[in-house]
């Protein structure tokens, strides 16, 4: 083992040869000096645990690798600060956390609490966070996967055969691409016999994203020694215009390069793949009558290869409805109210086509399967006896429950693995996501709704909250549904999410009846519910309200008012600060500002949620506070509920 070691010489040698080679930009710096803008916002949104600006900041392409003046990284911040979303946030976004390394140690060193320090343990510290490590995977095990078969064109070389893909080719190759638009309907090629079948089954294994092997193959008992190997693949290399196969085959000795080559050349398989999906799949897409989509005929042998059809249809809507809207009259079809009896004609209904009779429409997306199957849904169905797995003269058509924005967004995340999901279709990609059970996108999707829906609000004040649609800034969202697609995906992200979204502005809700509803739900949902059972989504509403107004309490200084008056002598304190300074409040009748504090309160006259008018926005919060809670008692009371 103490060979090993490497001397001071060797060392002081390997660490000068690794600067040069970055200074010639032929190795990167795994944590480079940022001083851009947008690094500094993401690092400050690091340290003050704002998820949305994170996911923000990490969408725009923000190397989260990267250090700061100070030499701290995102992910040393968030851990240092204790921001555990933001830390997984980060980790599952491809933060860099090598335990053999100094960051990586400074990072488990710092962490702020056991919590953070167990999930960067619970990451694998050998080897960097390849975001893009699943989709390579997918892509290279379609080498060696026969059921479902997938592969379009056989390649045989001397004893060897090849079930490829000709997408593949044709997105990861320009010579292949030109060949296969020139004759798409080919289904076998014959490798000349100059061409070693290791060297060929080494290049297309890296087309496939795999890794190149340590051991090229050759020698006695192969035909070929491993100069004429090498050889073949220069030439394969130039042949097939993938030069970057010949680099990466000269740099597999030095671990480093070799791992920041594979992963530039994942990242550009990806960019290539999605070049290929744009300009075929989404290209190609047609709009037709829903109830002329069956009789869509798409040959097999076809220019973009597809092997399967995917429909989605856009939303039903009511003729009526529609009538009404193109009239900007009521959608009861009546001259008066929707509840009315009619006082005039009603109006004619056609049944011939018209601008008032709305047709609807359905989206078919080529597709193919070998993309496909990275959703189990779609594995099990092709692995099946079932009649879309069967092979037909033309291509069949699989109608998908879900709206054609939603259905590419899917699509674009199997063939790239890219999430550019607007918020107001997350919980669509969310649910459709779930009914294709697909895990990793279905938990990106929950991350975006969390952090760019807004998961980490500040603490407004109630003018701000009462009355108001949204703040400035924040994504209009419906939290009743975000709430009820987490239980029916069971997401417990999304679950804490509504209950910290809900608490912060709970004086916007409590008194709907759809709160009230979803109380009543999240009762319903304990199997055996005994009466003395607690409501799950109902105490993480109190918990996340204590802390609301207790970080408002920090932040006025009152928790420091309020420690000057707990007891000393050992006796416990109050359940609650709030309470305490309520009951302080009822006593007095108004609260005494310590010297120095005067210009942090308003001395004018606020309202209450109950317009009940006090000296100052502390005694308004706490009161406020106590309002909230007795609100929830007489909820739970109306409903019958003991929680």
């Amino acid at each position: 083992m103490a060979g090993t070691l490497l001397r001071k010489d060797q060392l002081e040698a390997s660490l000068h040869n690794e600067k040069k080679l970055i200074e010639d930009g032929k190795l990167k710096e795994d944590n480079p000096l940022d001083l851009s803008e947008n690094f500094n916002e993401l690092c400050e949104a690091c340290r003050r645990g704002d998820l949305k600006l994170c996911q923000e900041m990490i969408t725009a392409g923000v190397n989260i690798n990267a250090r700061d003046r100070f030499d701290y990284t995102p992910l040393i911040l968030a851990s240092l600060c204790g921001h555990y979303e933001v830390v997984q946030l980060l980790l599952e976004s491809g933060a860099l956390c090598e335990r053999d390394t100094f960051q990586g140690e400074r990072c488990l060193y710092n962490a702020l609490n056991a919590r953070i320090r167990n999930l960067l343990l619970s990451y694998d510290y050998s080897k960097s966070t390849d975001p893009l490590q699943p989709f390579a995977a997918h892509i290279t095990s379609l080498l060696t996967r026969d059921m479902p078969q997938t592969s379009d064109i056989l390649v045989t070389s001397v004893g060897e055969s090849f079930h490829l893909h000709k997408f593949v080719l044709a997105a990861r190759s320009p010579y292949f691409r030109k060949k296969l638009s020139a004759a798409p309907e080919t289904t076998s090629w014959k490798i000349p016999a100059a061409i070693s079948p290791q060297a060929f089954s080494v290049t297309i294994r890296y087309i496939y994203l795999g890794e190149i092997p340590s051991e090229l193959g050759g020698g006695p008992g192969t035909g070929f020694t491993e100069d004429e190997i090498l050889e073949g693949l220069d030439k394969i290399s130039k042949h097939l215009e993938i030069r970057s196969l010949w680099d990466a085959i000269l740099e597999s000795d030095d671990r480093r390069l070799s791992r920041q080559r594979r992963t530039e050349e994942v990242e550009n398989g990806r960019s290539q793949l999605e070049a290929w999906f744009v300009e075929n799949v989404l290209r190609h897409k047609i709009i037709v009558d829903t109830d002329k989509s069956n009789e869509i005929k798409w040959a097999r042998d076809n220019a973009i290869f597809a092997d399967v059809l995917l429909r989605a249809d856009d939303p039903a809507a009511s003729e009526v409805e529609i009538f009404a809207d193109d009239l900007g009259m009521p959608s009861g079809g009546t001259n008066g109210g929707s509840n009315t009896i009619p006082i005039g004609p009603l109006l004619p209904t056609s049944r011939s086509p018209s601008k008032a009779r709305a047709v609807r429409k359905s989206t078919i997306f080529p597709a193919h399967r070998a993309m496909l199957l990275r959703s189990d849904f779609f594995f099990a169905m092709f692995s099946s006896r079932f009649r879309e797995a069967q092979y037909t003269e033309h291509l069949q058509i699989i109608p998908i429950d879900c709206i054609p924005e939603v259905l590419e967004i899917v699509l674009k995340f199997l063939y790239t693995e890219k999430t550019d999901i607007p918020i107001d279709l997350a919980i669509d990609v969310l649910l459709a996501a779930d009914q294709l059970f697909i895990e990793r996108l279905k938990a990106k999707t929950a991350v975006i709704i969390s952090t760019l829906g807004n998961g980490t609000m500040p603490q407004f004040s109630n003018e701000q909250i009462v009355g108001a649609e949204a703040p400035p800034g924040e994504e209009v969202i419906n939290i009743y549904d975000v709430v009820r697609a987490g239980w029916l995906t069971r997401v417990p992200r999304l679950e804490e999410f509504g209950a910290r979204y809900l608490a912060s502005r709970l004086e916007s809700y409590i008194d709907e009846e759809d709160f009230a509803d979803l109380i009543r739900e999240s009762a319903g949902r304990i199997q055996r519910r005994q009466e003395t059972d607690s409501i799950e989504l109902l105490d993480d509403i109190r918990y996340y309200l204590s802390e609301r107004f207790r970080l408002r309490f920090e932040e006025s200084g009152l928790e420091e008012m309020l420690d000057e008056t707990t007891p000393q002598d050992g006796s416990p304190p109050g359940p609650d600060p709030a309470v305490a300074l309520v009951r302080e409040l009822k006593r007095t009748e108004a609260i005494e500002i310590p010297e120095g504090r005067e210009n942090s309160a308003h001395h004018s006259a606020t309202s209450t949620l109950e317009d009940d008018l006090v000296d100052d926005e502390f005694a308004r919060d706490a009161i406020n506070y106590q309002i909230l809670l007795g609100k929830i008692d007489k909820l739970l009371d109306r409903l019958k509920l003991d929680a």
